[in-house]
């Protein structure tokens, strides 16, 4: 780039920044400024990442992309990281990833039983159906909303042969021991941290204990790339089979634009092809293209800078909104796991079975004052159209996954919600609730 260019690209971030001023949001009116459960947390740097990426037209996954891959997998203490186009496709990857020839005997393949938790989110789960394997729903406990490893021992059967499951809501499960069971009964294990980043179970990150963890970086998580996700692994022969299936599935891990990295290209040969076929285009995984863009990349990059400071105000606002509804009567208040330090995602509140209220009443409450709601997820996915024709196992009772269906919602508590809006809906749940004696 010449000086003159140089100079022009400082003016334009430049002006970036001074553009990121003047669109400052205002401040907060109780009752007039929505309080959303969630959403992206973004300033200046964010934008200049953004620009920065596109002036130079990186329009594809580059030198931004390799960069946050290396920087994000020491982050969490792991060798190997792959950015993808969003968490569920994350998730995909991670299960496909396991059904691959690589794995020997311990390959997943079809009818294979996969246990996982039946109140959560949909795409922990249809990685596993997408697969041909066999869902097994396991209950979680109130409070937690996590499932426990004794629960996952109980539902091991004859044909199961992994264990994919997601941390409630920032609030970790019992990794290791179920990293543990796992271990002795030589099954595979997924450990979705898509709403965990940050969190760690007994000292240990969570995002470290499975074969391969997964994230997403939409912007209701704790950092975002606006759509992305990531698959992370200790595993680099695993790590090589997901970035194979990444990339259109095909053998060679040239970087784009980048040709002849093995010093082999026309001198391979695989399959039934000739010999010398261009390494390019030798394809030995059945795969998709599910990269990133180095926009998106660059954006996660200038947001992972700020993930010790998101974790710390997501656990402010929890914990005054538990010291705030402390004592309120009909309320189910939620608890840490044992053994967790979270990075909470949201705050879990569960109606009592015999409270004088419904939990639409109370939403619709809240809602009225701009207080945003969300339901748990899916509840219990068992219900939901999309499963009931499919052939799924359930061990023991959903009776807690039938109560989050029922009677849960939660309330968000991510950066931009300032300790007045914590205030805010506290005394507008107590208002709601005192009114319901």
């Amino acid at each position: 780039m010449s000086d003159h260019g140089a100079e022009l690209k400082a003016r334009v971030l430049q002006l970036v920044r001074d553009y990121d001023k003047e669109v400052a949001e205002r401040p907060f009116q109780p009752g007039v400024t929505p309080i959303w459960p969630s959403g992206a947390t973004l300033d200046a740097n964010d934008r200049v990442a953004m620009v920065e990426a596109a002036l130079d037209m990186r329009i594809t996954a580059g030198p931004s992309a390799r960069k946050f891959e290396r920087d994000f997998a020491r982050t969490l203490g792991l060798r190997k990281a792959h950015l993808t186009n969003s968490g569920s496709s994350a998730n995909l990857l991670a299960m496909a990833s396991l059904c691959q020839p690589e794995l020997g005997e311990r390959r997943l393949r079809p009818g294979d039983e996969v246990i996982t938790v039946a109140a959560g989110f949909p795409t922990t789960v249809n990685p596993i159906v997408q697969c041909g394997l066999k869902p097994v729903f396991v209950d979680i406990e109130l409070g937690t909303y996590n499932t426990t490893a004794q629960r996952v021992a109980d539902a091991i059967g004859p044909r199961t042969k992994a264990v994919m499951i997601a941390h409630a809501l920032g609030n970790p499960f019992e990794a290791r021991e179920i990293a543990d069971l796992c271990d002795e009964r030589g099954l595979l294990f997924v450990e979705d941290n898509c709403d965990g980043v940050g969190a760690s179970y007994r000292g240990e990150l969570t995002g470290g204990f499975g074969d391969l963890s997964t994230v997403s970086f939409y912007p209701a998580h704790h950092i975002t790339a606006g759509e992305g996700g990531c698959v992370l692994t200790d595993n680099l022969a695993l790590a090589r089979v997901v970035e194979s299936l990444r990339d259109w599935g095909r053998d060679c891990w040239c970087e784009p634009g980048e040709s002849d990295t093995c010093h082999k290209r026309f001198g391979y040969r695989l399959g039934d092809l000739p010999e010398g076929y261009d390494h390019k285009y030798i394809f030995s995984h059945i795969g998709y293209n599910l990269k990133a863009t180095d926009v998106q990349a660059a954006l996660a990059s200038s947001q992972l800078t700020k993930l010790t400071e998101f974790g710390e105000a997501r656990n402010r606002n929890w914990n005054r909104l538990r010291r705030g509804l402390e004592g309120v009567p009909h309320l189910l208040l939620p608890e840490a796991t044992p053994g967790s330090e979270p990075s909470w995602f949201g705050f879990v509140l569960t109606i009592a079975e015999d409270a004088p209220f419904a939990r639409s009443e109370i939403v619709k409450f809240l809602e009225s004052r701009r207080i945003g709601t969300r339901l748990l997820f899916a509840g219990n996915l068992t219900r939901h159209p999309a499963y009931l024709g499919q052939d799924f196992r359930v061990s023991g009772t959903l009776v807690n996954s039938d109560v989050v269906t029922e009677r849960t919602f939660w309330i968000g508590v991510f950066p931009k919600i300032t300790p007045e809006m914590i205030d805010y809906m506290v005394a507008a749940i107590r208002e709601f609730v005192g009114g319901h004696r």
